[in-house]
């Protein structure tokens, strides 16, 4: 039987603003692909050696998590134990724009455009008129 869709929605409600403040030993991560089930590997913005991380139970099969997207991580959750687990996943980032805004967002995960500059070219013609030609009119 699937699960009541009450949970869903209230998990859905948890993750659609961001908190005032982040908690010691948390930290917004880029996600770079999924390595099992309920593992992700992330990356912190000051470290740029991979972390493999866990979602928390009450997202399994409730929240997705795409490749390229962010997530708020625990570190502190598995250091008194010894595996090969460097944190928790407590919440996904599903409001990017909101997420930005905050003070805490870490300016290494800057907006990329989706449009790459195109500096060879100099200045674009796009939008504007043809050149007119004024030797063609005085026949």
């Amino acid at each position: 039987m699937a699960p009541p869709k009450r949970n869903l929605l209230a998990t859905a409600q948890e993750t659609s603003s961001p908190p005032a403040s982040l908690d010691d030993g948390h930290a917004i991560a880029l996600v770079r692909g999924a390595q099992g089930k309920n593992l992700y590997l992330v990356e912190l913005p000051s470290n740029n050696k991979p972390l493999l991380v866990q979602l928390a139970s009450r997202f399994r099969s409730q929240i997705w998590i795409k490749r390229g997207g962010y997530v708020l991580v625990d570190t502190t959750t598995f250091l008194g134990r010894d595996n090969k687990l460097d944190g928790e996943i407590v919440n996904v980032v599903r409001d990017e724009k909101e997420w930005r805004k905050q003070s805490y967002w870490p300016p290494e995960f800057v907006k990329k455009s989706s449009y790459p500059e195109d500096s060879d070219e100099g200045e674009s013609i796009v939008g504007k008129m043809p050149p007119t030609d004024d030797s063609e009119g005085e026949d």
